[in-house]
């Protein structure tokens, strides 16, 4: 009792001191104990100290009182790195050797010894809490918390708050250089400090240099002179993002190469040390809705940014992450969304979600979490679970579930690939950048995705037929081109029709591997089958196989390829045919005369006098049902061998134009820059002003441009 009210009164005391202060004097709290600590790696020093993901080798520190402006002892020890050999840098500047860091103790016993000593030393000089104090951000943020990581080393709290020495300089002399500029020896330079040139010990100099200068701070006037530590997150939380959020671009970075299994935690865990901002982790998804290995990450301030980019080419686990700068609006558009459900479904804090994939369609909440258990509860029961559905309300066979823990989330996890009635469910990782990719996905796609009807009909109309006078080549070499085709099929090439090559695009426009071309007779495609069947490209066996037209057809027009043939799409739902123009029979491609002077009149094809125009549909007849789908192959332009990329303008587009209005001047218009997604009615609104027929389609006729899907609308028009 007596020990309390003599502190109660030494409490008193200091207040009516303070009370008293001479005017103008500033009355502040000291900061307690602070620990001046400096660390060297066997690589890179100064600014760019961990940025080559070297080992740390050397830990120097001594406790400094504030209050009493007493210090303790000093400090060294050496850390035995796994990798001994030392930069030219670092030999030069510690004159260490591999031979003495071989005898070093381990990071683990350094740390030991050093919470040892230096709560010893504290209590000597009858301080408090402790705070570390270091030169700049890198010793704590680019090597102790990134190595503890690696070695899956657990850091004292203590290593989650520090001060920098250079802010709290610029602080209280902010007429001197940038924060970052600074170092130790140019701020005892500013203030007219005297250092002990003659030591030559690595760290040493720089400790005493370092205290030196927090004890002239010290007695300078400023009343927030070490008052806010730096403050190192200790785990990544997780969060929502919305498309309406502003995301400065200087605070976001795209990491590339992760492992695709990768999750939120292993990219944060990568970032260890450095400051990641609530939901700042987006993993980005394929077309296919599976990760890419790449990931945005958004940092708290532009520092924290800078620091990321020196992790460049540092490893996950076997693997090298490439980190380089990104904008907020790619991070919006991967992690934000609009939907009010996802919002709600990640407003709860503190949770793991992961990602069910190959749900039957029937499941519904009751099925998800019987299949689950009780042994892994998921959070607010049904209200944790969010399906992924098609803007009809159809489901998509996924789902997310949200668990408290992480305990929980690897119990669920040992259910990967359980059974769920006759299906195995797949068990994910995910984040909540995830969830907002793939609603995004679902909620932004059509009902039924379609294609682009073309506006003309093609100069060359696929016939239907059973004759197996087409052949189909599959495993082609993707970087395959029409000339190495012609080149596989060798002196076969002679018998493809004019525009006969079709290449077979996936969904993205690039090349799936599969064409198939049109032969004179089911004889030559018979023979071109037996000829060229598993012949080598480029390192690849291609298979050739004899078709019909009728097969070529359907999947040109959007039907599906298979190893077991061609088939319809499976939503089975018929296609209103479009209206129907007038073309000619299949022509040769027009050549011009300035193109034609360049080639012998034995390799140009014979003119041939156009059939009387008449009325053809653009799709086949109702003998080949087109439908609607969700196909992911489309065609290529269909090319002649002796006209490779080379679309000549329908001669049906020119022939109801008379010759006096081709001649007038400015009777014809081009248009260029015209969006791909432009329609004939968008064309006519254009001139809607003008003297233009409405009716006449053929006055509107699209220009050969480099070959593209003939499904897709050109990029240019010519209007007369």
């Amino acid at each position: 009792m007596g020990s309390v009210s003599s502190q109660m009164l030494g409490w008193v005391l200091a207040l009516l001191q303070g009370s008293r202060a001479a005017p103008g004097h500033v009355s502040r709290a000291q900061p307690g104990s602070l620990v001046v600590l400096f660390g060297a790696t066997a690589g890179a020093l100064g600014p760019e100290l961990g940025s080559d993901e070297t080992d740390l080798i050397l830990l120097v520190w001594q406790v400094v009182e504030p209050r009493s402006r007493q210090v303790g002892t000093l400090h060294k020890s050496l850390v035995r790195a796994e990798a001994a050999a030392l930069s030219p840098q670092c030999r030069e500047a510690s004159g260490l050797s591999a031979d003495s860091l071989a005898r070093a103790e381990s990071l683990d016993k350094v740390l030991q010894q050093f919470s040892q000593l230096v709560n010893r030393d504290v209590a000597l000089l009858g301080g408090g809490p402790y705070v570390l104090c270091t030169d700049g951000q890198q010793l704590l943020r680019q090597v102790l918390h990134p190595e503890a990581s690696r070695k899956n080393l657990v850091l004292p709290d203590t290593f989650f708050s520090f001060y920098d020495l250079r802010r709290e300089f610029h602080m209280q002399h902010p007429s001197t250089c940038s924060a970052r500029d600074l170092t130790v020896a140019t701020m005892a330079q500013d203030l007219g400090l005297e250092t002990d040139a003659t030591e030559d010990d690595f760290g040493v100099w720089e400790v005493k240099t370092m205290v030196a200068v927090i004890l002239h701070l010290l007695e300078g006037p400023s009343g927030q002179l070490f008052s806010k530590p730096e403050v190192v997150k200790q785990k990544y939380e997780t969060g929502p993002c919305s498309k309406a959020d502003v995301v400065d671009s200087e605070t976001v970075v795209r990491a590339r190469g992760l492992p695709w299994q990768s999750s939120d935690q292993d990219v944060a865990r990568f970032f260890r040390g450095l400051n990641i901002a609530r939901g700042g982790v987006a993993l980005c998804l394929n077309a296919q809705g599976r990760r890419n290995g790449e990931a945005l990450i958004r940092f708290t301030d532009s520092e924290q940014r800078e620091l990321a980019l020196q992790r460049h080419k540092h490893h996950m686990g076997i693997r090298y992450i490439e980190v380089y700068k990104a904008t907020g609006e790619e991070f919006v558009k991967i992690a934000g969304g609009t939907s009010l459900e996802v919002a709600r479904f990640l407003s709860r804090e503190d949770q793991v979600i992961l990602r069910l994939r190959g749900l039957p369609f029937s499941a519904g909440p009751a099925d998800v979490l019987s299949f689950l258990g009780p042994e892994c509860p998921v959070t607010g029961g049904a209200d944790g679970l969010l399906f992924v559905r098609h803007p009809d309300g159809r489901p998509t066979g996924d789902a997310f579930a949200l668990f408290a823990c992480e305990e929980l989330a690897q119990a669920a996890l040992q259910r990967h690939k359980g059974m769920l009635g006759k299906r195995y469910i797949e068990l994910f990782r995910s984040t909540a950048a995830e969830v907002q990719q793939v609603l995004n996905r679902y909620a932004s796609s059509p009902l039924l995705p379609t294609l682009t009807a073309p506006l003309l009909p093609i100069p060359f109309p696929l016939a239907a037929g059973t004759g197996r006078d087409c052949v189909r080549l599959r495993g082609l070499p993707y970087t395959a081109t029409i000339e190495d085709i012609l080149s596989f099929l060798g002196e076969v090439a002679a018998d493809i029709r004019p525009h006969g090559v079709h290449m077979v695009l996936n969904q993205q426009g690039r090349p799936s591997g599969d064409a198939f071309i049109q032969m004179t007779s089911a004889e030559r495609a018979l023979a071109a089958a037996q000829r060229c069947h598993k012949k080598m490209m480029k390192e690849r066996y291609v298979e050739v196989v004899p078709c019909s037209k009728e097969d070529m057809s359907r999947v040109l027009m959007g039907g599906t390829l298979s190893r077991s043939g061609m088939s319809p799409p499976p939503c089975k739902l018929p296609c209103l045919s479009p209206p129907t123009y007038a073309t000619f029979q299949a022509t040769p491609a027009l050549i011009p005369t300035e193109t034609a002077a360049l080639y012998p009149s034995s390799l140009l094809p014979a003119a041939r006098v156009p059939a009387a125009p008449t009325p053809v549909a653009y799709y086949p007849g109702p003998a080949t049902q087109l439908y609607m789908n969700y196909t992911a192959y489309y065609p290529s332009p269909p090319v002649s061998p002796t006209t490779v990329g080379y679309l000549a303008t329908p001669p049906t587009a020119l022939g109801s134009t008379s010759t006096s209005v081709l001649s007038q001047p400015g009777a014809l218009i081009r248009m260029q820059g015209v969006p791909y997604t432009a329609g004939m009615k968008d064309l006519l609104n254009v001139f809607q002003a003008y003297q233009l027929a409405p009716d006449d389609y053929t006055t509107l006729m699209p220009v050969g441009d480099p070959p593209r899907p003939v499904l897709q609308a050109p990029k240019e028009w010519v209007c007369l």
